[in-house]
């Protein structure tokens, strides 16, 4: 009996190396396209590829997010961040957004999160609504001021019943926007900002979670 279960247990073992072997490339190419999408949805049209020339910068807060630079040209047109927040209800939220060279919010993603469906979960396309400019942050000038929920003094209405999910989504874009703003700088000083020279797994531990698919 102690042979047969051995036996099994190796064949198994043997069996799941070989479809993790033959599952690695198309899961990594996944990956790879789902970043592509992301960072394609949130800012300016370009021609290079952000991946190849991400960075590293920190946001102000003892962390740093990746910066992926687009440019046309030779020119960079703007800049997509892979942000986050620990402050969500459910915890850990991760977004990617891009800013145009003008301090001006293009879009955003939402790349990972536990909230409620139906509440807070409805971040995804309730800060970009085109039918309540109350609520949408598409356009927003960040030099002007951070982002904060009206609750709280600010001008952004927070999802209804989901105030602290909305904080912690503004929360990663106020984030995001300081690390924005060291890109610039780096930019305009002709200093080259660190190159990512990271594993995906170093690049998680840094932005506050894990990746998943």
């Amino acid at each position: 009996m102690f042979l047969s279960l051995s036996l099994i247990c190796l064949t198994v073992a043997i069996l799941l190396a070989q479809v993790n072997k033959m599952t690695a490339k198309p899961i990594a190419d996944a990956k790879a396209m789902k970043l592509q999408n992301a960072i394609s949805d949130v800012v300016p049209e370009f021609d290079n590829d952000p991946t190849a020339e991400a960075f590293m910068m920190p946001d102000g807060q003892g962390d740093t997010l990746l910066v992926y630079p687009a440019k046309k040209g030779e020119q960079i047109v703007g800049y997509a961040l892979n942000s986050f927040s620990n402050n969500g209800f459910s915890g850990n939220i991760q977004i990617m957004v891009g800013f145009d060279m003008e301090h001006k919010i293009v879009n955003y993603s939402v790349l990972q999160h536990a909230e409620t469906p139906g509440l807070g979960a409805k971040m995804s396309g309730w800060f970009k609504s085109t039918d309540k400019p109350s609520q949408s942050i598409i356009g927003r000038d960040l030099s002007k001021g951070s982002l904060t929920v009206s609750k709280d003094g600010g001008n952004v209405d927070a999802i209804t019943a989901s105030t602290i999910t909305s904080r912690a989504f503004l929360e990663a874009v106020n984030r995001a926007y300081t690390a924005y703003l060291g890109s610039i700088k780096g930019d305009s000083t002709g200093n080259s900002p660190e190159k990512n020279n990271n594993t995906e797994q170093d690049i998680a531990s840094k932005e506050g979670g894990s990746i998943h698919e």
